[in-house]
Order: C-alpha cells, then sequence, then structure tokens
C-alpha cells in the first residue's frame, strides 16, 4: 500500500511512495506525531538522480524487515533536497560536523524537536538496521546524553559559516588577486585539465574565473590551465559524445568515467561557459559542445510550457550508464563498414573501455587534425562520415528504455538557464537563443510569481517564499536578458527582485544575506549560504548581482552592500580559492572597475552584435533607442553612437565599434579600481 509520499509533487519522493517504511513528508503531521509520542526522528534527503539513494532505497526502504524497525523506532521523514535545500543545509551541515563528509543519500537522525544528535550518508542493510537498533536503545536509555550532545551540535552548526563583518574601507588591489591566483595554481592539473584529484567536477565558476583572470591579468599559466580543462572535459566520457550535455562529474581523474546523471545546473553554468572561453578564444570545439548542449535540453529537459525539467537519472533498468554505452558488437550492427573509424575516433575496443563487461564509453583523445593526419585522410571528410555515424548510434539508443526523468522545475535552475541562453545568443547571435531565453522569462514570470513573491517549484502547491539562490539566479538570468535585448522591462523586473531580497533576506548585523526569507518556515537555525561550490552561493551571486545593478541604475546603496559582503569574505578566498571562485569573479571586477557601454540610437542592436566579437568580461551593455537608465539620460540621438564609460565618466562617443574598443584598451592599461 502507498504510504504518505502517494501524491507529492517530488519525483523523488514518489519513488518512495509505495516503500513499507511509513515515511512522511517534512511538515507539521509528522514532527507534532514525534513531539507527541517522544520518538526520534530520521531526517533522510536525497534527490531523484542520485544513484546511491537508489542503492540504499533498494537494500533497505523496500525491505519489510527494515521498515518494520524503522516504523517500530522512529518518525521518518523523506526530503527531496532539491524542493527543501534549506532542510538539507542544517542536516548536511551537523552530518559534516560529526563525521568531517557528507553527501547524499543523507540521513540525520534528530530528537523530537529537530535538533541532530547522529547521522551519516549510505549505510549498507546490515548496518543500517544496526544502527537504528542502537540508537533506538540509545534514545531509551541514555535520552540525558542524547540531549547534551544536541545542545552542542546545534550550536556548532548555528555558528559554523558565521563571518565576522569587515568593516575597513581599504581598496581592493591587484596583489590580493595575484596572491590568491597563485595559492590556486599549485592544485591544477596541467596534464588532464582540472584539479590533482578524483573525483573531478567540472566546477564551471571556477574556471570562468580563470578565463577573466587570464585576460585581465594576461596571465598565460591561467590561460593554459582553463583551456586545458576545457578541451579534456569536452574529448572525455564525462561529455555525451553522441547526444550531447555533461554528467555531474567523472568518478575518476582523465574525465573519462562519468558518475551519468545529468543535471540542469550543470549544464547551464557550462553553456555559459564555454560561450565565454569561445569569445576569449574562438576555438571551435567550444562553439560546438555549447551547441550540442543547447540541443540536448531543447530536446530533454524542456517542458512544453517553457519551463526547464531538473535531471535525468544514471540509471536505465536498474543499472548505472545503460543507456549511454555500448559494446563492440552493438557498434558493428548499427555502423557496419563505418564502424571501424567510429571505433578509433572514440576509443572503442572489443573488450570494453569501463569496468562493465565489453561496455564502452564514447571518449576522444586526439582533435580532428591530428587524427586525420595520423589516419592520412581528409579531415573535412573524417569528420563527416563520423557525424553520420553518430546519428545512427544516436538512433540506435533513443529505442533503450531511458533513464528517469525528474520533472521538477525550479526557479534557481531555471534562472541559470536563462542566463545560459542570453550568453549563448551574445555570443553566437543565433535568434533561436534569444527565442529560447524570451520564452523561458515569460514562463518565470507567469508560472513562478505568486503575491509577490518568487515560488521554487512550479505547481507544487507551495506559494511561500522562495530562497535567496531562487532570486540571485533568476535576477542574474533578468540582467542577462535586458543586456540580450536592451528592453527595460526585464531589468527593472531584477531590480524589485533585488529589493525584495533585501528587505527579506538581508541581515543588517553581518552584512549577508539569509538563506530563507522572514517569511519562511522557523527551522532550528538559520543558515547563510556563502562559499561557492558546484553551484555559487547565494551570496556571492547576490554581491555580483548587486555590483551590476548599482551601475545599471547608479544606485549607491546596492553598490555599498555588494562592497560590503565582499570585504567580509575576502579574507577567506586566499585560504580556499576554488571555494570561492564567484566571490574572486567580483574582487577582479572591483579591482579593474566596470566599463559601462552605452549604445544608442537606431543601429544599436548592430553594434551590440558587433562589440560581442570582442571579450570584455568587465562589461555591462545598455542601450536602445527609448532608454530612461541614468547614464542613458542625456544620450539620445537619433544617430548611433558608443560611448565607454568607466568610474562615472565617459569618453568621446563614436560610432564604429572598432573605435570603441581602442578606448576600452587605451583604459585598461589605466588603473581601474572604483575606490
Amino acid at each position: 500500500m502507498p504510504n504518505r509520499l502517494e501524491g507529492q509533487a517530488s519525483p523523488y519522493l514518489l519513488q518512495h511512495a509505495n516503500n513499507p517504511v511509513d515515511w512522511y513528508p517534512w511538515g507539521e503531521e509528522a514532527l507534532s506525531r514525534a513531539r507527541k509520542e517522544n520518538k526520534l526522528i530520521l531526517v533522510s534527503i536525497g534527490y531523484s538522480a542520485c544513484h546511491w539513494c537508489h542503492v540504499m532505497e533498494h537494500e533497505s526502504f523496500e525491505d519489510q524487515q527494515v521498515a518494520d524497525v524503522m516504523n517500530k523506532h522512529f518518525i521518518c521523514i523523506k526530503i527531496d533536497r532539491e524542493v527543501r535545500p534549506d532542510i538539507d543545509q542544517i542536516y548536511m551541515n551537523a552530518v559534516q560536523l560529526m563525521t568531517g563528509s557528507g553527501g547524499w543519500p543523507l540521513n540525520c537522525f534528530c530528537l523530537p524537536d529537530q535538533r541532530p544528535i547522529y547521522g551519516g550518508t549510505y549505510f549498507r542493510k546490515p548496518d543500517w538496521i544496526s544502527l537504528l537498533l542502537n540508537l533506538a536503545d540509545f534514545w531509551v536509555n541514555k535520552a540525558d546524553e542524547a540531549e547534551k550532545y544536541a545542545v552542542r551540535l546545534t550550536e556548532g552548526i548555528r555558528q559554523s559559516e558565521q563571518l565576522t563583518p569587515v568593516k575597513s574601507d581599504t581598496g581592493f588591489r591587484e596583489e590580493d588577486i595575484s596572491e590568491i591566483f597563485e595559492s590556486w595554481k599549485r592544485s591544477f592539473d596541467l596534464v588532464e585539465g582540472g584539479y590533482n584529484r578524483a573525483p573531478k567536477f567540472p566546477l564551471p565558476n571556477n574556471w570562468q574565473f580563470m578565463l577573466r583572470y587570464a585576460h585581465l591579468m594576461k596571465d598565460n599559466a591561467a590561460h593554459i590551465a582553463v583551456n586545458i580543462t576545457l578541451e579534456k572535459m569536452a574529448f572525455g566520457g564525462i561529455y555525451d559524445q553522441i547526444g550531447g550535455g555533461f554528467a555531474r562529474y567523472s568518478v575518476d581523474g582523465q574525465w573519462h568515467v562519468p558518475h551519468f546523471e545529468k543535471m540542469l545546473y550543470d549544464n547551464a553554468q557550462l553553456v555559459s561557459l564555454y560561450a565565454e572561453a569561445y569569445q576569449y578564444t574562438g576555438n571551435e570545439l567550444y562553439r560546438k559542445i555549447v551547441f550540442e548542449t543547447l540541443e540536448f535540453i531543447d530536446r530533454e529537459l524542456t517542458s512544453p510550457d517553457g519551463g526547464f525539467y531538473s535531471a535525468l537519472d544514471a540509471d536505465s533498468e536498474g543499472i548505472e550508464g545503460k543507456f549511454y554505452t555500448f559494446t563492440n558488437d552493438e557498434i558493428q550492427n548499427t555502423l557496419g563498414g563505418d564502424a571501424d573509424l567510429f571505433n578509433i575516433y572514440y576509443n572503442i575496443t572489443g573488450e570494453g573501455n569501463w569496468e562493465e563487461e565489453r561496455t564502452n564509453i564514447f571518449l576522444r583523445k586526439q582533435d580532428n587534425a591530428e587524427l586525420s593526419s595520423e589516419l592520412g585522410i581528409d579531415e573535412e571528410e573524417m569528420v563527416q562520415k563520423i557525424n553520420n555515424a553518430k546519428k545512427k548510434i544516436f538512433e540506435a539508443r533513443s529505442v533503450r528504455v531511458r533513464p528517469g526523468l525528474d520533472n521538477k522545475v525550479l526557479a534557481s535552475w531555471n534562472g541559470m538557464m536563462l542566463k545560459a541562453y542570453c550568453d549563448a545568443y551574445r555570443v553566437f547571435a543565433e535568434d533561436k537563443f534569444l527565442a529560447s531565453a524570451l520564452r523561458s522569462a515569460e514562463f518565470i514570470t507567469q508560472c513562478l510569481f505568486q503575491n509577490n513573491n518568487l515560488v521554487r517549484v512550479y505547481q507544487s502547491g507551495d506559494d511561500s517564499d522562495a530562497f535567496l539562490d531562487d532570486y540571485a539566479f533568476v535576477i542574474d538570468g533578468l540582467i542577462g536578458l535586458y543586456e540580450s535585448t536592451f528592453d527595460e522591462h526585464w531589468l527593472v523586473l531584477a531590480r524589485e527582485l533585488a529589493d525584495h531580497a533585501i528587505t527579506d533576506f538581508y541581515d543588517e548585523d553581518s552584512g549577508l544575506f539569509f538563506y530563507t526569507s522572514t517569511k519562511s518556515e522557523e527551522l532550528i537555525a538559520r543558515k547563510a549560504e556563502i562559499t561557492d561550490n558546484v553551484i555559487p552561493s547565494s551570496n556571492s551571486a547576490m554581491a555580483l548581482n548587486l555590483f551590476r545593478l548599482g551601475h545599471f541604475f547608479d544606485k549607491d546603496h546596492y553598490a555599498k552592500i555588494s562592497d560590503q559582503m565582499l570585504r567580509t569574505v575576502q579574507p577567506h578566498i586566499i585560504k580556499y580559492p576554488s571555494g570561492y571562485s564567484n566571490w574572486a569573479s567580483l574582487l577582479l571586477f572591483r579591482i579593474f572597475g566596470v566599463f559601462e557601454i552605452a549604445i544608442t540610437g537606431s543601429e544599436a542592436e548592430q553594434k551590440r552584435r558587433e562589440i560581442e566579437k570582442y571579450y570584455v568580461p568587465n562589461k555591462i551593455l545598455l542601450g536602445g533607442t527609448a532608454g530612461t537608465l541614468p547614464l542613458l539620460g542625456d544620450k539620445k540621438h537619433a544617430h548611433t553612437k558608443l560611448y565607454v564609460c568607466r568610474n562615472r565618466t565617459c569618453s568621446l562617443p563614436v560610432i564604429e565599434v572598432a573605435d570603441a574598443i581602442k578606448q576600452i584598451d587605451n583604459l585598461s592599461r589605466k588603473p581601474g579600481s572604483e575606490d
């Protein structure tokens, strides 16, 4: 019989709806029962594309013997971490404090008042049963000890990641960012890309910073590191060579074997990263990655009404990677005489190149020019044959049982995807990318706004205020859409959302933003998300948003909040640079200043497209024929003109983009900090 998860909107919760475990969704029904019956609470957290979540479900949560123990001694609550990241943050923090590590599935045991006392990640069935019985006995016989430990642990959760505000008004210096990079570069893997460790995560924001640092600081080491990383990822098994899009991470140090789930947030950020890298380098491989990844997003993660789904599972038919991998015999049967070239190109072997028997992951080791020369065939002819073969393999796998789809539509990740389409449009000037961006923005404004608030999950039945990352990434996407269209409607909406975030999330005492709104459910701790991870932190994203909005609207209030946030975080960047990469980008912009490029007149759109052919990472674009922004107020002309401004001073207007770029180059040779 279905348990209490039946009818929930989350695909992850629905996966557990037929478990014999008496699961509750998070809510007052479960929490009040725990208090009434004085039982420990099991908070079990995961997400639908999590492979080890599926393994633990199959081994333990589907087992009647295990369920009997859980149901007798605990109030069991199942949580989708992507729907309730606020709860996940607290109990992940607890497990990390207890064990030194974390991950999913996350299983945390709490007192009836929600304070944690023990936790971990994946447990094998025998270990799980033993743990359940030991904790049940501990609660019955040593409740006082549990209470004392809960007090200490909860205080640790509340104190962790609290930063002391830095009130200094000292300037931001090049020496600061150089020192950070020198510490950072010691961890680069200059052979395989990424960092000297495994598993390897793409970490797009890290490499976006490196692009900008390489350009602004004219640093060849950063340039080399980022290009090795992007090329190796694009050639690796982490990238779906047949259907486009990236898996979440590589389990090895060579980007060979992916953990096959595909997440919207990874692919959105990687589109933005590869588009920016193409703008910087002109590398056609990067263009290919952007176009193929957006084709994958359009084909497999776009809803009929314009939203974007969250993820594709790693497993199909209960086997990780089965949808994506092929034996040599399957390739031979599909391609016939074309298989030999295809197998060389993608490193296919008869024995298989993966641990699964005779199974192959598609990956490349040579670029087209090098391989065609080695094989003694025309490069264009080789590429055409490979593309034809890819289509046949794609068609062959399309009839397989597909990985599960997590069809949640989240505001934050949709904001990232809106930004990705804007970035791709700005770099490649493909009208279809702008059309997708506009459709995304319309979806967000029509479907994810309720009662003048953002809501986190589309059609979830919960209209409570969203979280800070939802606001931060939607604002970022809307700013990008303004710079793509010069339609001020989108920028005004971004400002309104920022004002809402300041009102309901900003903490005057710390100078940072809480992750939850003043209107959100009260939990055992109210946290601020500060460090950047696979996704930039909501605070670093908001600091960048306010920095840009301060320039667009000439609002010192926004700039002061952004500066205070950066000053507070800056001392911590050098200790763990990869965990503060988005903050480091903001520091770069504060050191080098931002070019405000105003384009007015009837040919503003044409000039906007021209200027995007140049890599100027520290710029904002504004303009059009009827702009009302402060910087545009005295610059309305029938004839098209470009104004390059910095530090509230504009150079003489020019007509040609090349002349504007010369002005930028000349100004770039001078100190740019806005202090």
